[in-house]
């Protein structure tokens, strides 16, 4: 398991996010008075914007005022992640604090818009571990397709089959595996569906299992 640079998706992997917005969509579906389905929302997990809406829009049918809906939750979301810190997930300290004192770069690739990632990247303080943002906003298809990672792994200067990858979902998952990214999955409100089971990537209960394997890999080649 060799590797010259890391690769982060964010929310439901770094902090956790997802549980936060998972209660604020519910909010905003009370107050446009929509039904709240939590299939339709975690099935958006790990999709940019434009994902997001056409998952919602076939889940929800036709008569969903999507435009209604995503201000109500875009507005109640922003207010939170841009004024409060959201909790890490745990472990995420010990593994960049191992790969920045074995000098390996580390990057995000996370589906969230650039203004909102680096607000909640800086209020976690965790913004100076990584070496570049690559946000949803700036790729054409989003997760599960690779051009996030692809764009992430240029951005460092060093090709995807030397990065490893760290995702939560399922869509994630699919995007950093079609970049030939070594992946690990540690799942956060979603389990691995058995098609991406199927894909051969590495699942762990949490960030501290991957820091032992990775590790213990490092010992087992020195």
């Amino acid at each position: 398991m060799q590797f010259k640079a890391a690769v982060f998706d964010m929310d439901g992997l770094l902090l956790d996010t997802e549980r936060v917005c998972f209660d604020i969509f519910e909010q905003a579906c009370h107050a446009q008075n929509v039904p709240f389905l939590s299939d339709v929302y975690l099935s958006c997990i790990g999709c940019n914007s434009v994902g997001v809406e056409r998952i919602m829009r076939a889940g929800y049918g036709p008569d969903l005022d999507y435009r209604a809906l995503n201000d109500e939750w875009r507005q109640r979301y922003t207010v939170v992640v841009m004024n409060e810190a959201i909790p890490m997930k745990s472990g995420v300290i010990a593994m960049l604090e191992w790969l920045k004192a074995n000098g390996i770069p580390a990057a995000v690739a996370t589906s969230t818009q650039r203004e909102v990632a680096e607000a909640k990247l800086r209020l976690s303080g965790l913004m100076p571990y990584f070496q570049s943002v690559t946000t949803g906003c700036e790729v054409e298809q989003g997760k599960p397709h690779p051009e996030i990672y692809l764009l992430a792994a240029s951005r460092l200067g060093v090709e995807p089959t030397d990065c490893i990858a760290f995702e939560d979902s399922n869509n994630g998952v699919k995007s950093a595996v079609a970049a030939n990214m070594t992946t690990f999955q540690i799942p956060d409100l979603v389990a691995p569906s058995d098609e991406v089971k199927a894909l051969g990537h590495h699942i762990h209960p949490s960030m501290d299992d991957v820091l032992q394997v990775l590790q213990q890999n490092a010992r087992v080649k020195a």
